[in-house]
């Protein structure tokens, strides 16, 4: 839906999971195999990765400053989950979060939440404000005020709602 780039480093999983389901078509990429493996995603974990999505996209719309769309198990209840461990590189000294096992989705989510909140660019990723979208978006903006996926769509779309409402 969008023309906006990317989230910068592991938050592109989070906003891609996110991103799956079309509210306004509903059509969810965790339907089709293709959807699936692009996660890792057997057929027996899309509940599961569904469950997640909407929790992430539950979040993500709070950074924007709206209410969830649905009730939604917490985010953080979801991650506490999650096995990551600590890895230093031997070479340089460098230390990372990773997932314990690199398949499981949940655990991949929650050390890119933790890369972002070391980055301080977790609360840039958002979610939609337009009900027929909540799609996941990075706002680049530079006081980080973005309120929708893309001005050309959703924002036109809402401005031409209250314009019309006066």
């Amino acid at each position: 839906m969008s023309e906006r780039s990317a989230a910068p480093g592991g938050l592109a999983l989070v906003e891609s999971l996110v991103n799956t389901l079309d509210i306004e078509s509903g059509a969810d990429a965790l339907d089709t195999e293709d959807g699936r493996a692009r996660f890792g995603l057997t057929q027996d974990e899309v509940p599961a990765a569904r469950e997640l999505r909407e929790s992430l996209r539950a979040a993500l719309l709070a950074h924007a400053g709206h209410p969830p769309h649905s009730r939604v198990v917490p985010l953080d209840e979801l991650l506490a989950s999650a096995p990551l461990r600590v890895t230093v590189d031997a070479t340089d000294g460098s230390a990372a979060l990773t997932p314990a096992d690199a398949r499981p989705l949940l655990s991949r989510v929650a050390a890119a939440v933790a890369e972002s909140l070391v980055a301080g660019t977790w609360l840039r990723l958002k979610a939609c404000e337009a009900d027929t979208c909540h799609w996941a978006y990075y706002d680049r903006s530079p006081a980080g005020r973005g309120r929708w996926c893309s001005m050309q769509v959703c924002g036109a779309r809402a401005k031409m709602r209250r314009y019309r409402a006066r």
